[in-house]
Formats: C-alpha cells, sequence, structure tokens
C-alpha cells in the first residue's frame, strides 16, 4: 500500500543502512561523499562494472550483495547517463528505478550527489517522490498474503548536503505525491465499492483540509436543468452526483481557476453496449475526476495560494430498461440540445453541464476538463502524450511546459468550424458524435459549445489516466496523471508568489 515506505534525510556523512544506493554517470567516477563511504571497495565496483558490463548509461545499475569491505549489506549503483545529460524531470525517475530495486529490503541509504557534486534541494525531492510513487501498490483485497508481505516499512534514508533544505523542498511535493496517491486509489476501487454516491462521500474528505464541498444529488442537478449528465445516469439503480470543491487560498474575490473532471463509475456504454473484452477496464472511466479529487487534496494539502474550483460529474452509465437510447434528445443545463447516437459517447454529456455549470456560476480564470473520453486518441497518440485541445494558446502552451516540467506530456490538437459543423444534427442543436474519423476533435468541439468565452483546455486521458504501461513511477492500473501536471501549471503561473 502506500503507506509502505518512510523518508527521511540525513547528512551526507551518514553510515549506510542495510542497501546502499549511489550514483554515477558515464564516466563511472563518484562524488566526493559516495568515493569516501566506498574507501577501498572502489576497486571492487569497477571489477564488477567491468564483469556486468555496466557503463552508467541512463536507466541501467550494478547491484552488488555483500560488498566487501561495507557495512552495508547490498551496494546499488544506478546510472544516471552522460556527465551533466539530467534534466530537473529526470529525477523523479531516478527515485522510481531505485525504488524497484528495493523489494524486501527493511532500511537504504541514498546518498544523492554526482561526481559535479549534490543534488540540488528540489532535485533531492523529486528523487523522494519518485521513490514513493513506484512503490504504491494496491493490494487492500487481497486476503492471501505471499511470504514477503511481513516485510516492515522501507525506511529511505536519503544522505544530502542540507538536510533543512530538503526538508524543506520535499515538504510540498510530498502533499502533491500524496495526491497523486490518492488518484491512484480512487481508479484502482472496484466499481462495486466505488460509485457515484460513495465517491462523492470520499471527495467530501477534503473538508479535513479546508476544503468546502458540496455535494449535488438528482433533485438538485434536475432543478440546474442537467438534462445531458442526468440522461446518462438514469440507466442505473444508482443515482448521479456533482460534486464541487473549493479552495480558497488566493486573496478574496480573486477569479478562481478551474477544474472539471468526467466521472463514470463503470461505463457498460449503455445501449451501445461495449464488448465484453476488457469491459472491466471501465471502472477507470473516472480517473479525470480522481485526477480533479487529487489535484484539489495537493493545493490544499501545501496551501496553494490560489483560488480553485474542482468540480466532477459522477454517473454510471448501464442499460437497464429505463436507460437513454440512441435517438433520444436530451436538453442541457445551458438550454441547448443534444441528439443522442451513440449511448457510448457519454461522458462528453456529462462535461458539457459541468463545465457549463462551473463557467456560469464562478466565472474563472480558465477552465481545464480531464477526461478518458475517447480511444481514438489511443489510435492517435498512444499512452506517451494526453491530446490536448484548447481555445487559448497561452493556456495551452503553459501546459504544455508544465507536462515537460512533470514528465505528464501533452500534444495539442486540432480544432476547427470544419470539425465542429460535423456534429451538427438535423433533430437537434447537436449530436453526440461525429463521424468515426476525428473521434477525439469533434467530442473535444462538443465541449467547447458549452465553455462560453472562459479560456478552456480539455485534456483526453484515455491513453495515460489508467491501464498505461508500468513506468519508472507506476506499475499501477491507475496512474494518477494529470495531478503533478496541473499543479505544476497552478504553481508556476497562477499561484500568488510570496
Amino acid at each position: 500500500m502506500s503507506d509502505s515506505i518512510t523518508i527521511g534525510f540525513v547528512p551526507l556523512s551518514a553510515a549506510a543502512k542495510s542497501v546502499l544506493v549511489l550514483f554515477t554517470d558515464e564516466s563511472l567516477k563518484f562524488g566526493s561523499a559516495s568515493a569516501k563511504i566506498l574507501g577501498g571497495t572502489a576497486e571492487t565496483v569497477k571489477r564488477a562494472a567491468s564483469a556486468a558490463r555496466f557503463k552508467g548509461k541512463a536507466g541501467a545499475a550494478l547491484d552488488i550483495l555483500a560488498p566487501a569491505g561495507l557495512k552495508a549489506e547490498r551496494l546499488i549503483v544506478i546510472g544516471t547517463g552522460k556527465a551533466g545529460a539530467l534534466k530537473a524531470e529526470d529525477y523523479i525517475k531516478l527515485g522510481g528505478q531505485i525504488s524497484g530495486r528495493l523489494k524486501n529490503a527493511p532500511a537504504v541509504t541514498v546518498v544523492a550527489e554526482l561526481a559535479g557534486g549534490a543534488f540540488k534541494p528540489a532535485d533531492v525531492a523529486a528523487v523522494a517522490s519518485g521513490i514513493r510513487l513506484r512503490a504504491y501498490t494496491f493490494d487492500r483485497y487481497k486476503t492471501k498474503k505471499k511470504d514477503d508481505d511481513d516485510t516492515p516499512k522501507l525506511a529511505v534514508s536519503i544522505a544530502v548536503s542540507d538536510v533543512s533544505a530538503a526538508k524543506k523542498a520535499f515538504a510540498p511535493v510530498d502533499q502533491v505525491t500524496d495526491g497523486v496517491i490518492v488518484a491512484r486509489d480512487l481508479v484502482n476501487e472496484p466499481p462495486n465499492v466505488l460509485y457515484p454516491e460513495e465517491f462523492a462521500k470520499r471527495a467530501a474528505q477534503l473538508r479535513k483540509l479546508g476544503v468546502q464541498v458540496e455535494i449535488f444529488d438528482k433533485k438538485a442537478m434536475t432543478k440546474l436543468g442537467m438534462g445531458a449528465l442526468l440522461g446518462v445516469a438514469q440507466g442505473s439503480v444508482r443515482e448521479g452526483r456533482m460534486v464541487v470543491m473549493r479552495w480558497n487560498g488566493g486573496k478574496k474575490g480573486d477569479k478562481p481557476v478551474g477544474f472539471v473532471g468526467k466521472g463514470v463509475c463503470f461505463d457498460t456504454g449503455g445501449i451501445s453496449i461495449k464488448p465484453a473484452g476488457g469491459m472491466e477496464e471501465m471502472k477507470g472511466d473516472m480517473a479525470g475526476a480522481a485526477c480533479v479529487v487529487g489535484l484539489m487534496h495537493a493545493l490544499a494539502a501545501r496551501k496553494a495560494k490560489v483560488n480553485a474550483i474542482g468540480a466532477i460529474g459522477l454517473v454510471e452509465n448501464m442499460p437497464d430498461g429505463n436507460a437513454q437510447r440512441p435517438g433520444d434528445i436530451v436538453k442541457t443545463m445551458s438550454g441547448q440540445t443534444i441528439e443522442i447516437i451513440n449511448t457510448d459517447a457519454e461522458g462528453r454529456l456529462v462535461l458539457a453541464d459541468v463545465l457549463y455549470y462551473v463557467a456560469k456560476t464562478y466565472k474563472p480564470q480558465f477552465m481545464v476538463d480531464l477526461a478518458t473520453l475517447t480511444g481514438a486518441i489511443l489510435v492517435a497518440l498512444g499512452t506517451e502524450h494526453a491530446g490536448l485541445f484548447s481555445n487559448n494558446d497561452e493556456l495551452s502552451e503553459r501546459l504544455r511546459l508544465a507536462g515537460l516540467a512533470t514528465g505528464e506530456t501533452v500534444w495539442r490538437m486540432p480544432l476547427g468550424a470544419a470539425y465542429d459543423k460535423l456534429i451538427d444534427s438535423k433533430f437537434a442543436d447537436m449530436k453526440n458524435t461525429g463521424p468515426r474519423y476525428g473521434g477525439s476533435i469533434t467530442a473535444a468541439q462538443l465541449l467547447q459549445r458549452f465553455v462560453n468565452e472562459t479560456p478552456w483546455a480539455h485534456i483526453d486521458i484515455a491513453g495515460t489516466g489508467m491501464g498505461a504501461p508500468s513506468s519508472d513511477i507506476n506499475t499501477s492500473f491507475g496512474t494518477g496523471y494529470g495531478v503533478r501536471l496541473l499543479d505544476r501549471l497552478v504553481a508556476d503561473y497562477y499561484e500568488a508568489k510570496k
């Protein structure tokens, strides 16, 4: 589980624990503190590196058991590639690479330096975050434990040049990491446990951090006229919910920033039912909403100096006798009408009402919505980038840069009048799907019709929010994608500076 690890900071001169981790680049040289720790063992390391053909390349590791001359029971040397090539976003991956090699280890000392000098506090914080993120597992429903499940908490000591500065740098990063773990936990929960009402209750736990949380039930949303969201929800015995979370960390009267998440707690496709193969993964169709909850957790926990709105639409898309049908026409909160062509294009219906509500009620500086919206974005971009659609160049560029800084990258896709007319309907103001080609674009075009003049970005995370391939910092089904991206966006561009 996510609490299986503790992280502390010690001076570079501290004694090594049972496992010692050092770093080297392709020169195979060590920093001064590392070299001092190794002492006469350095020659043993050289011979081991030669035998293992370890050349310090990025991602490579040299693992030596019972190294002669060291008190540590095990020595791990992590390669960082060419000298001076490490970028800020690489340090979190280093942490993940360390964590991935520490199974069953009770304690570890990580010496945070290279031949060129000690890691900066921000880079140390990133390493520590990577260790935690890679250590994350979701096994709360397993009743039969493996032999190694009784291993005590892993105690990680990171040896740094300035303990106080490292602690200060890590505190907010650790709180953002907590937000990622919150999002992962939500995505990984089974759908019989996490349905709209329960999801709303979990979001309400943010009140402990000072977040104001308002939950809208079917009656409240009916009064608001949210016919699109309610149309999706009507096929399930579990009623839909909308949750609005408010963090007021900025100046009173300052316009908030807005985040909206798609929360389809399970998606069968409705009457336009999906194939059975892989349908179990549709428990993750609420990854956008999970991200928004995790983000609000992060902003509140680190007391971000910004006013922020997080809104999520929560439904189940089920095919019972009351489910909406292809051919139905629903009326949205905005007054616009949508003809249902395919009930499996449901996420955009949920978002349409929530986006309009946030834009109309709070008039935010901008809105960013996140949604596992279309399989088409997977065809276009795979699992390396999320699809970015926007009506605002400045917001798009800021998201691009935040993506590069965090490794949660986005790739901007087009919008335009030619695409927009593809969702015009003969019987209503629009239809909920266009042609098969350009499916991610036409979905975004529908959302754009509900944001008015608000600067807005839509991030399609169908390829990145759930079920993405294992990475240096995640081996879980739920990735928590978007929490670090959007926290960085806020911190770099919208948060009041001290």
